[in-house]
C-alpha cells in the first residue's frame, strides 16, 4: 500500500521548510470503510487517526500493519504506508519493518482471533522483545469476518456456529498474556468511550517500548451485547472502574465504592460502611515495577469486582534495538564457514567448512 502524497486539505507550505498542518482528513485514504453499521471499529479508527494528527508526525513516518479479520482492514482506510499481511503474521512483518527502518512509527492492528490464535506465538515474542511499536487488539470474543465461530477469547459455554453445544475451552485473557510476556504498556478501553480511546491511544503513541491496547469491540451481528454490562450507561458505573494514575480505585453511581486489598486479594467495598475509609482504597500506580499489581487488575471483573478501563501498566525498561552494523556477504560467509559448520556430501561423508 502506497502513500497518497496529495494533501486532502489542499494546504500548501509557502516556505519550502514549512510543513502544512495536517488534519484528520489527510490521514484518510478516501476508501469508504466497510464495517457493519454500529461496529466499534469505526470509533476506534476515528480515535487512531485523531492520535496521528495530534502527534504532529508526518504521514510518511507511519506504517500500519495488519493480519486478517475485520480489524485488519484498517490500513486500507488510512493515508499512510501500510501492509495487509496474512493471518496472524502482522507482528513478524512489523518487527522486520521496524528493524529495517527504526525511524518508522509502526502500528499493528489485529483481533482476538488473528492475534491470539494462529498469531499467538508471534504476539508473545513481540511483547517480550519490547520494541518501540504499538499494538491495537480489537477483542469482540468471536470470529466476525468468517461469520461467528468461537475465538480464543470466547467465554466458556458460549454457543457459536463452531461450538453449537457450548464452548468447552477456557478463554484466553489478552492482557495477562501480554503482561506475562513482559509488555511495558498495557491498557484496556471500551469502543463506546471516545475520550478514553483517544487519551489511551495517545499515551500508547508517546510510550517508548511496546504498547498493547485492548479495545472491547461490540460485534453487532454475531456477538451483540456481549460487553453491555460494562458499556451500557445504566450499568457501567457499578461494573467498571476507571484507572487514573495517583487516584484511588473508586467506582459506583455515587462514587462511594472502592477496591481494597484483603488477605492478598482485591475486594469491592462501600466507603463508610464496616469501618471502611477512603484511605483503605488502593491508589492506582501503573508504574509499579511489580507486574503482579497489573495482573491483579487484568483479572478483575465478574459478579463481585468491576472491570478496569484505562492504563493498567506503564513502565520504562530496555527498548529493543537491532544489532549495530549492516549484514554483508563477507560477514554471512564468515558465519556459515565458522566454527561448527559442516557439509553433508551426497556420498554420505561429512566435510568440515571451518577455515
Amino acid at each position: 500500500m502506497t502513500l497518497d502524497n496529495k494533501s486532502n486539505s489542499g494546504q500548501l507550505p509557502t516556505d519550502p521548510a514549512e510543513k502544512p498542518k495536517l488534519t484528520r482528513k489527510d490521514f484518510l485514504s478516501g476508501i469508504e470503510p466497510r464495517w457493519c453499521v454500529g461496529c466499534g471499529d469505526y470509533s476506534t479508527f476515528n480515535a487512531v487517526t485523531r492520535v496521528f494528527v495530534n502527534s504532529g508526525i508526518a504521514r510518511e513516518k507511519f506504517a500500519l500493519i495488519s493480519g486478517i479479520g475485520c480489524s485488519s482492514r484498517l490500513p486500507y482506510y488510512s493515508n499512510t504506508y501500510g501492509f495487509h499481511t496474512i493471518h496472524g503474521r502482522a507482528p513478524t512483518v512489523a518487527m522486520g519493518l521496524k528493524i529495517a527502518n527504526p525511524d518508522l512509527n509502526v502500528w499493528v492492528f489485529t483481533g482476538d482471533g488473528d492475534g491470539l490464535s494462529i498469531g499467538g506465538n508471534h504476539f508473545i515474542h513481540l511483547m517480550r522483545r519490547n520494541p518501540n511499536m504499538k499494538v491495537v487488539l480489537f477483542n469482540n470474543q468471536i470470529y466476525g469476518l468468517t461469520k461467528g465461530q468461537t475465538s480464543p477469547t470466547s467465554p466458556l459455554g458460549v454457543k457459536t456456529k463452531s461450538m453449537p453445544y457450548g464452548s468447552i475451552d477456557r478463554p484466553m485473557h489478552p492482557l495477562t498474556l501480554a503482561l506475562g510476556a513482559g509488555a511495558t504498556f498495557v491498557a484496556r478501553v471500551p469502543d463506546t468511550d471516545n475520550d478514553m480511546l483517544f487519551q489511551t491511544l495517545t499515551a500508547a503513541q508517546e510510550h517508548k517500548g511496546i504498547a498493547i491496547v485492548e479495545v472491547l469491540i461490540n460485534c453487532v451481528i454475531f456477538n451483540d451485547g456481549v460487553f453491555a454490562p460494562f458499556t451500557d450507561k445504566a450499568t457501567r458505573p457499578d461494573t467498571t472502574v476507571r484507572l487514573e494514575a495517583g487516584k484511588p480505585l473508586i467506582f459506583g453511581a455515587q462514587s462511594d465504592r472502592g477496591i481494597r486489598m484483603r488477605d492478598n486479594r482485591p475486594e469491592a467495598v462501600k466507603i463508610g460502611e464496616g469501618g471502611v475509609s477512603a484511605s483503605d482504597i488502593i491508589v492506582h500506580d501503573p508504574a509499579n515495577p511489580n507486574s503482579g499489581y497489573a495482573f491483579m487488575l487484568a483479572e478483575m471483573g465478574g459478579a463481585e469486582l468491576p472491570v478496569p478501563f484505562g492504563i493498567l501498566r506503564q513502565t520504562s525498561e530496555y527498548v529493543y534495538q537491532p544489532a549495530p552494523g549492516k549484514p554483508t556477504p563477507e560477514g554471512f560467509a564468515k558465519v556459515m564457514q565458522g566454527s561448527g559448520a559442516w557439509m553433508h556430501e551426497a556420498n554420505g561423508s561429512i566435510r568440515s567448512l571451518e577455515k
